[in-house]
């Protein structure tokens, strides 16, 4: 039995290790195009000068020695046989398999706008070249444009500030990290930005990026309204594309990425995905989780993904801490909201029939995983408290009939 993992990130690292865990004896090789394991997540820290490389890896020196655990590194995949159960590499060597896990992450992808596509300074924030890049461009006291403010756009430039540029970000919705805040919420940060030094625009589009000549950097780019923003260097955080473009063979099914089942596998026996590379929501718990389930089947002992809650976000920018857990607005006026906002210390809580769906909790989140267990098990809280902001695990004391946690001011 030879197992092969395409990448060595959440997904793939934690497969890998569960399936060493359940099976001592069979080979088991990585192969990706990094050269070494990191965390996406700490990139920016790097670019402000925080972290070393070495600094934000999240396995230790000798993980891969430890868990007997081969590596091909610094060459990606360039085809996949599934017949053949063979993958070439782009350095044209051929390795067989006999059971598969596709963990190949996910690519930055740059918006539709004129003039940005190969300008010399425009660039995005997936992987360690571009910290490379970005690093040797950054220097303090340039202007670096920030074109969206989701999480990475965030993170490009919490880090760049921190290293000393003058950053502007740009924001097509009405607010900043819009699928993960509210407004109170995301105002908050705006302002933190601001008095950082940032320029910050919101509810606009860039039309254009205006090179010096043909081909040349981007000097500047037009907004919708007209505005021209002066710029050194560009940071292009709009979003990424599963990195799928090897699988040639039409017999995996994809639909925005690889389509698996709830034990990880494809549409191909002892083929499974994990991580980005399935186009489910992109975050890091999420990625673990998955490669952990996909590990425990590939290795024989059956696993689900039955934790379906993937809508927690956590957030620590210039210092300043928010967790958002489900949603961030009522979809309808059925739902009713209780806010907090004091001090600067800002929290929600968005329920319906005794039922909480969203939370968010800034500045201060000690009870977040309070808060997440009550949303994941759909706890009711009834009746509703006036002290909602104050309730922790001590109010459920009380075991329900079905074996489930109970509000205790219920009985």
């Amino acid at each position: 039995m030879k197992y092969v993992i395409i990448g060595a990130s959440a997904a793939g690292i934690n497969a890998a290790q569960t399936i060493r865990k359940l099976d001592s004896q069979n080979e088991i090789l990585l192969i990706s195009k990094d050269d070494r394991v990191y965390s996406r997540c700490m990139l920016h820290h790097v670019i402000a000068g925080k972290r070393s490389l070495d600094g934000i890896s999240f396995v230790s020196p000798d993980f891969f020695t430890q868990n007997a655990l081969q590596w091909i590194k610094g060459t990606g995949v360039r085809d996949i046989r599934f017949a053949e159960r063979r993958i070439t590499l782009e350095d044209d060597q051929s390795v067989a398999y006999d059971r598969l896990l596709i963990a190949s992450g996910a690519s930055a992808s740059l918006p539709p706008i004129k003039g940005l596509a190969g300008a010399p300074n425009v660039f995005t924030l997936r992987d360690i070249s571009d910290v490379q890049r970005i690093g040797a461009a950054a220097q303090a006291g340039k202007t670096a444009l920030v074109i969206g403010a989701g999480l990475v756009g965030m993170d490009a430039a919490a880090g760049l500030l921190e290293k000393g540029l003058h950053v502007v970000i740009v924001e097509q919705a009405d607010r900043l990290l819009p699928l993960q805040l509210d407004r109170t919420a995301a105002s908050n940060y705006q302002t933190l930005f601001e008095q950082a030094g940032a320029e910050v625009y919101t509810g606009v589009t860039i039309t254009e990026a205006l090179p010096s000549g043909n081909g040349g950097p981007v000097q500047s780019v037009r907004l919708n309204d007209g505005t021209v923003i002066p710029c050194d260097l560009v940071i292009a955080a709009t979003g990424v594309r599963p990195n799928t473009g090897f699988i040639k063979d039409a017999v995996l099914t994809m639909n925005d990425g690889i389509t698996v089942d709830e034990q990880m596998q494809t549409s191909l026996p002892d083929v499974y995905a994990a991580g980005d590379v399935t186009g489910r929501s992109a975050i890091w718990p999420l990625a673990v989780k998955q490669g952990i389930v996909a590990g425990s089947n590939m290795a024989g002992t059956s696993k689900k993904l039955t934790d379906g809650f993937t809508a927690k976000n956590s957030i620590n920018l210039l210092g300043l801490e928010t967790v958002s857990l489900g949603l961030v607005h009522a979809p309808d006026p059925s739902y009713e909201q209780a806010t907090l906002n004091h001090h600067g210390v800002y929290k929600k809580i968005i329920y319906k029939d005794g039922v909480v769906h969203g939370v968010i909790l800034q500045k201060e989140i000690s009870r977040c995983g309070f808060w997440t267990q009550v949303i994941k098990e759909k706890l009711p809280i009834e009746p509703w408290p006036a002290d909602i902001f104050d309730l922790n695990y001590a109010a459920f004391y009380q075991i329900a009939p079905n074996g489930r946690y109970q509000y205790a001011r219920a009985l």
